[in-house]
């Protein structure tokens, strides 16, 4: 367990600031306790200053996780967002979308989001960008990038793909949560 360099933490920020622009500021310096970013076994920890302290009074061998994993480091170096982060994405997104009851089954599945799924939408969203997909009773589902900014999501045809899947919480009922811990 280390902190992150400063090329490690530029790219959890930076993957961050897609879902959650700026409040990424608001995770570290929270009202409750400071918390802070640690890296274990290319994981990328999210854990406040007190259960840092305890994991630090825990043999590095013994010590399997702790706090919240936020994603992974791969080989090439680049970093990839877990769905363990959906919480604290779904906290402060910038761009929602909400989908339809009959389509939240297929987004579970692992399939994106088409324009006959779509319920609303967050106005202005542009292409590509970071967003959460909720029910229409606000519960998080999981997380993704848009495919059609807000405008152009009026025009498309019913099957044309809004949002662009990257994970959701079905990972943990089809058995990905092997590769996930």
């Amino acid at each position: 367990m280390r902190p992150l360099t400063e090329e490690e933490t530029k790219q959890v920020f930076l993957k961050l600031s897609e879902y959650i622009g700026r409040s990424v500021e608001r995770l570290i310096n929270r009202s409750d306790e400071r918390h802070c970013f640690r890296l274990m076994k290319d994981r990328v920890y999210y854990a406040s200053e007190s259960q840092m302290k305890a994991a630090n009074a825990v043999s590095r061998d013994n010590l399997l996780h702790f706090g919240t994993c936020l994603g992974k480091f791969t080989k090439s170096g680049k970093f990839r967002l877990r769905i363990t982060a959906l919480d604290y994405l779904a906290q402060y997104a910038k761009y929602k979308v909400w989908v339809k009851p009959s389509a939240e089954m297929q987004f579970l599945y692992g399939n994106n989001v088409a324009k006959s799924g779509l319920a609303r939408i967050t106005e202005g969203t542009p292409r590509y960008a970071g967003v959460v997909v909720l029910s229409m009773s606000d519960v998080p589902l999981g997380f993704g990038v848009a495919a059609q900014a807000t405008d152009a999501c009026r025009e498309l045809d019913p099957s044309g793909n809004v949002v662009l899947h990257q994970a959701d919480v079905g990972e943990y009922l089809r058995g990905v949560e092997d590769e996930m811990f």
